[in-house]
């Protein structure tokens, strides 16, 4: 580096410095490159996209969003009746009892001259749980946005959806796994508001995970989380949905019965499990928040003890309430505009809980 580039640095330090820039010494760091060219690192000004590209550099302006990924709005219906306004969001379940007339079988036979008759009788139990406000604040300067326009990568916009990605992965946490700091479940691990929760049973190989599991003996055992929700609901609701962890559901996905067959474990389970043959089509579908999620196992961390979940898939006996997004007006503040988003989540409502199962250890 010669002088007149060392003193050419020095100006651009000082001059970012006085524009407010927090890293100055950062937001100069250069590269070389193999024709010994000086380019700068790309945390320029990279909050709106502004880079140094040489003439011989093609900047592909694609914005190229974090790799994340939501399934809630998959696996569950929104309560929409909710508004901002509301505080709790509560449901009723009903319990209705009768006795039976005086004869053995009790049935409620009467005769003619009878004048003491049964009678039906209701309890109405309420269940409220809260909602509570989720908000975010969007703020950038009049500069960075004048700017981020004229590169084409409005900082405005950018800053709206990354708000609303948050809001989507906060979303997906809720609705399956709730809130462990707030001592609140979600779809996949509810704690005495399910239909049953147990292990898996060992296979011929004396372990219970799939990986070493027949195609059989993995068919049993989704036939058996079918059958323990569908058992406990009074054999009144046959489940339609199982969720898998990714590792398992791809396992089965790909393996096929037998080394003659052309037919994978996915489509053998699909085609013949109880909920199909009892005139239920059942889904099947993988699910990350599944890993490590049974018993004794770290949520998140391969290799412990993952679950497996069985449910139907109906607002009449699971749903999450949530309110749509709100904002404040816009908010101008010295060179910054400002705006509040805000809604109001709820917690997952078991209507029917005994209509869902787990089974861990697969």
């Amino acid at each position: 580096m010669d002088m007149s580039e060392l003193k050419y640095l020095q100006r651009e330090a000082a001059a970012f410095k006085r524009r407010g820039v927090a890293d100055a010494t950062r937001a100069l760091i250069r590269a070389r490159t193999q024709d010994a060219m000086m380019t700068y690192d790309e945390q320029t000004i990279d909050s709106t996209g502004a880079f140094l590209v040489g003439q011989l550099e093609r900047l592909d302006q694609t914005l190229n969003e974090p790799l994340v990924e939501y399934t809630w709005s998959r696996d569950i219906d929104i309560r929409t009746d909710v508004s901002p306004a509301d505080e709790i969001a509560s449901f009723t379940n009903s319990a209705f009892a009768m006795s039976g007339g005086i004869n053995p079988n009790g049935l409620n036979w009467i005769s003619n001259e009878g004048n003491a008759l049964a009678g039906p009788s209701v309890d109405i139990g309420k269940t409220p749980q809260p909602m509570r406000l989720w908000g975010a604040e969007v703020k950038y300067t009049v500069p960075e946005l004048v700017k981020s326009q004229q590169l084409g990568m409005p900082i405005d916009s950018q800053k709206v959806e990354a708000m609303n990605l948050k809001r989507q992965m906060d979303i997906d946490q809720l609705v399956y796994i709730g809130d462990p700091m707030l001592s609140f479940g979600g779809l996949i691990n509810s704690t005495g508001l399910v239909g049953g929760v147990s292990n898996v049973q060992n296979g011929a190989g004396g372990v219970p995970q799939w990986t070493n599991k027949t195609p059989d003996e993995i068919l049993k055992d989704c036939n058996d989380i079918l059958t323990a929700a569908w058992a406990a609901s009074g054999w009144k609701v046959m489940p339609n949905r199982l969720l898998l962890p990714p590792a398992q559901y791809g396992s089965i996905a790909t393996r096929k019965i037998s080394e003659a067959g052309n037919t994978s474990i996915l489509t053998y389970v699909l085609e013949n499990n109880i909920s199909k043959q009892s005139g239920t089509p059942l889904t099947i579908l993988p699910l990350k928040w599944l890993i490590g999620m049974g018993a004794g196992g770290t949520p998140g961390q391969l290799g412990t003890v993952d679950r497996m979940v069985a449910y139907s898939k109906d607002r009449k006996y699971v749903q999450y309430p949530m309110t749509d997004i709100q904002r404040t007006p816009l908010e101008y503040r010295s060179l910054f505009q400002i705006t509040t988003y805000w809604c109001r989540l709820g917690q997952v409502e078991f209507r029917y809980g005994v209509t869902l199962a787990y089974r861990d250890g697969i």
